[in-house]
């Protein structure tokens, strides 16, 4: 799953679209925080039936980051959590400050999620002690706002591995924005350090296809367009590659934006598209040799009529290969979806697009 956060700094008609836009990619939640400086209490109040409303509205529940304060300030009791869902609260994922035996208590009436990147087998061994409703708790990592506090990916992966023996069943972790970032430092909110700045799609793929992470949600405050488009063409599988054309072929170049297979017997240095000789009807002036040039890694290749048989198939490089006067380099894919090739396995299907 993949979806969004907002945050009770922002406008209602902002929030408003945080919950439309999860409701169109068919999220079920929201992230957001309900650390309440005494100052804004009267705001939370004030949006809080707001947003239950649109939570109705929307199908979208919301999963809150709470302290024992927060629920206090609210005049919630562990006792009486129901009284939360009148606020589209459906989950609360407990900060420092409360006991295994609270989260085990909580369980049994309303989902709780836990801290993924501080839980210890310890605790799960308490919650389970403590007779939770297993059912209803998730554990979902921090994200980290100050550069360098990041999480590594092997950190992840070894913490996530511990979770799943214990018996949790699912997993969260944040990713940033690329368009506008939250305050105050404004340096993206990821879980991994390595993708504070790098393209959201690869940072989406990298905690889904290797970290066994079940859920995806963008700790910033937005996303442009192009982004939530290509992680949802990826979530129906197709990998979007970007790439910068070589030739001036529009001919050929149309012929090739398009989706396209990986052979099921993957190849080590390269990506062979399975439709390219199979499907595709190539006029004899489009294979002759031109542009046989180094094939760097992520280089779109065409073999050319030098190659007999081979002639007209589409290929991205894995890794860099020399020059081969039987094969012509179109394209390149750009630099910041080359970590995408990695997720392109046999019988993965993928689309090149075109960008200037």
């Amino acid at each position: 799953m993949f979806s969004f956060s907002f945050y009770f700094s922002e406008p209602l008609e902002q929030i408003e679209k945080k919950f439309q836009q999860a409701s169109a990619h068919g999220c079920t939640e929201l992230f957001t925080s309900l650390h309440i400086p005494e100052d804004d209490l009267d705001k939370y109040h004030q949006k809080l039936p707001r947003i239950g409303e649109l939570a109705k509205r929307c199908g979208v529940g919301v999963v809150a980051d709470v302290t024992p304060s927060s629920l206090t300030k609210l005049g919630i009791s562990g006792e009486r959590l129901s009284a939360l869902r009148g606020w589209g609260i459906s989950g609360l994922r407990l900060d420092d400050g409360f006991s295994m035996k609270e989260a085990a208590h909580y369980s049994h009436q309303i989902k709780v999620v836990l801290n993924a990147s501080t839980l210890t087998e310890r605790e799960c061994d308490e919650l389970a002690a403590c007779s939770a409703n297993w059912g209803r708790i998730e554990a979902w990592h921090n994200f980290y706002p100050r550069p360098e506090t990041g999480l590594s990916k092997e950190t992840v992966i070894q913490k996530n591995q511990i979770l799943r023996r214990k018996g949790i069943r699912t997993i969260a972790a944040f990713i940033p924005g690329n368009k506008e970032k939250r305050g105050p430092l404004h340096q993206g909110l990821p879980t991994l350090e390595a993708h504070r700045h790098m393209d959201p799609l690869c940072a989406y793929a990298e905690l889904v296809r290797d970290c066994d992470v079940d859920k995806v949600f963008i700790g910033d405050f937005s996303m442009t367009d192009e982004a939530l488009m290509r992680i949802k063409e990826f979530q129906d599988g197709i990998i979007p590659l970007r790439y910068r054309p070589l030739v001036k072929q529009r001919e050929l170049l149309s012929m090739v934006e398009t989706a396209h297979t990986n052979r099921r017997d993957a190849a080590r240095d390269v990506i062979r598209s399975l439709e390219s000789r199979l499907s595709f009807l190539w006029p004899k002036h489009l294979l002759a040799p031109a542009c046989t040039i180094e094939r760097q890694k992520g280089s779109v290749t065409i073999d050319n009529v030098r190659y007999g048989r081979y002639a007209g198939e589409l290929q991205i490089t894995l890794t860099d290969l020399p020059a081969d006067d039987k094969v012509n380099v179109i394209g390149r894919i750009i630099e910041d979806d080359l970590p995408l090739l990695a997720y392109v396995g046999g019988g993965q299907r993928f689309r090149l697009v075109q960008v200037i």
